[in-house]
This record gives C-alpha cells, sequence and structure tokens, in this order.
C-alpha cells in the first residue's frame, strides 16, 4: 500500500521559454485536504493538470497509490477523481439536469445519483432551467455537483468559490468537509486566503513554479518572523504599571484602557502566562496571530516570475 495518495518527485514543466513548475517535490497523505496557493502565474494550475495527467511534465513523476500517472492503471483510476477547474465551462441550451446526467454517463456513474446530488448542492429546484440562465453561482454549484459524481476519492478543485456568495461558500465548505470525512483527499486553489486558512489540513505555497513554503498554518506561521499581536484590556489607571510588568524583549504599545504587546510565535504561550499572573488588574485578552495572507505575502513576495 502507498504511503501517500499523491506523490510529485521533482516536477519540472517548461512551455518554450517559460519554466511553469521547477523542481517541485510534496506528498499527500489520503483523507488530508491540502490548500494549494500562489500568486497568479506561479505554477498551481499547471500543477493540477500535471496532477491530473492532463500534461506530461519536462521532467520528473507524479504517483497516485503508488502508481504513475499514465497508462492503463490510472485511467482506470480517473475515474475515481473528481475536478473542478477556474471556470467551468458547459452547454447553456441545456438544463442543469441535463448537465449532470451528461457527466454520469461520462463517469459511467448511475444517472439516478444525479438527484441527490443537485439537492446537495442546493440546485435541486433548478435542475430544470436551462444552464444560459444560471448565475455564475448556480454554475460554479452545477460544477461542484459533477466533481461529486461517483463518490470521488480524490478531488481537485480550482478557485471552486467563484461566484458564491458567503452562505454559499459556508455550504461548499460543509460539503466538502463530509466528503473529507470519508476519506476522499482533497487539493484546492483560492485566491481567497481568508476561506482556507482554518479550513485546510496543509498548506503549499508556491511561487515561481516552486515550492516556497509548505505546513500547518501553525507551522508557517512558526517558521516566521511575523509576529503575534496580544492586546490587554486593564482597569482604568493601570496600563502605565502593566506596561512596566510585561517590559521586556516585546515591543508595547500603551493606550488609555488596554496595552499592545507584539512578540515572536515561541514567545507568545509564555506571555500570555504572565498577563494571566497579574490577576484582576487584567479584564480581557484577545491574540492576533499572523494571518495567511500575511504569511504568504512573506513567503511568496510580491510578485511570481511567471
Amino acid at each position: 500500500m502507498a504511503d501517500y495518495r499523491i506523490e510529485v518527485r521533482n516536477v519540472s514543466c517548461r512551455f518554450g521559454e517559460v519554466q511553469a513548475l521547477d523542481g517541485v517535490s510534496l506528498a499527500i497523505g489520503s483523507g488530508q485536504m491540502v490548500g494549494l496557493i500562489g500568486h497568479n502565474g506561479a505554477g498551481k494550475s499547471t500543477l493540477f493538470k500535471v496532477m491530473l495527467g492532463l500534461i506530461q511534465p519536462t521532467s520528473g513523476d507524479v504517483l497516485l497509490d503508488g502508481a504513475p500517472v499514465s497508462g492503463e492503471r490510472f485511467r482506470q483510476a480517473r475515474r475515481r477523481i473528481g475536478y473542478l477547474p477556474e471556470t467551468f465551462a458547459t452547454y447553456d441550451n441545456l438544463t442543469g439536469g441535463e448537465v449532470l446526467r451528461l457527466f454520469a454517463d461520462l463517469k459511467g456513474v448511475p444517472r439516478k445519483e444525479c438527484i441527490g446530488v443537485l439537492e446537495r448542492v442546493g440546485l435541486a429546484r433548478a435542475a430544470g432551467r436551462r444552464v444560459g440562465g444560471y448565475s455564475k453561482g448556480m454554475r460554479q454549484r452545477l460544477g461542484f455537483a459533477q466533481v461529486l459524481l461517483g463518490e470521488p476519492d480524490l478531488v481537485f478543485l480550482d478557485e471552486p468559490t467563484n461566484g458564491l456568495d458567503p452562505e454559499g461558500i459556508h455550504d461548499f465548505y460543509q460539503v466538502l468537509r463530509e466528503v473529507q470525512a470519508g476519506g476522499t483527499t482533497v487539493v484546492i486553489t483560492s485566491h481567497i486566503l481568508a476561506d482556507i486558512q482554518d479550513r485546510v489540513d496543509q498548506l503549499v505555497i508556491l511561487r515561481a513554479g516552486r515550492v516556497a513554503a509548505r505546513g500547518t498554518l501553525a507551522e508557517l506561521r512558526a517558521s516566521t518572523s511575523q509576529h503575534a499581536r496580544i492586546e490587554v484590556r486593564v482597569r482604568e489607571g493601570d496600563a502605565m504599571r502593566i506596561e512596566a510588568s510585561l517590559a521586556g524583549e516585546h515591543a508595547i504599545e500603551v493606550l488609555a484602557d488596554r496595552v499592545r504587546i507584539a512578540c515572536a510565535p515561541h514567545q507568545k504561550m509564555a506571555l500570555i502566562a504572565r498577563v494571566a499572573a497579574l490577576g484582576d488588574a487584567v479584564l480581557d485578552l484577545s491574540v492576533q496571530e499572523a494571518s495567511l495572507e500575511q504569511l504568504f505575502l512573506g513567503f511568496g513576495g510580491k510578485h511570481g516570475t511567471h
């Protein structure tokens, strides 16, 4: 049995003078949800297509369940893969139900699954309407519906929440968590970093076709110089005294009724313990850690090369 569901081994991909991928290696375990992020042109979509076997890398290997992404075994395995491209194009003159039945036939999935899948993504009432009259969010839901057909073992989602409103995004991730709970491995890209930072198990940051960083959100925070910020609300008149008590290696800002402290991630717990020991003088405290967007800018710079 393979140790990883997906293995990418030193993969490079070149199109003319453009080096889209440059020695990318990563491994994804079964049942994980991995967020793949990077600037436009960082290589995300190319990596998706290489992992799906849609394009061949210039060099390197991709394995799914220990087998190469090629040959008869992979052709059979592709029926268990769901893929939503960044732009989901379909036939506007067909109804939503007809589109989904078409995909069911292509995947070899019984058509009777379609109704349940449409209900799951909130399109059951619109199944008889032509897709040409769908909003962008409804089209995206339909694209997600075709991904879910056949209960795939592996799902690739490229900017899947484009066009969805906040409620739609919440519903999408709720369904996706249910899918993952069944053992499905999920690889997802999104430019809406706030949406994925607390929802994925691992993050991979691409820059100019290379892996700039990888890990959990906590691991990425620990590996950077980004500070955690602790705000302490205090009794009136106690701010200066508390500042003196917490003075040391921390950057401290004193306001009328609160003290703001910046510290390195590894200092956070010790500092919170010092604040808690101040007793009744402390009315409340809150902790703000580096967001995924801040980490992304720190690892990825302002622009990718390609």
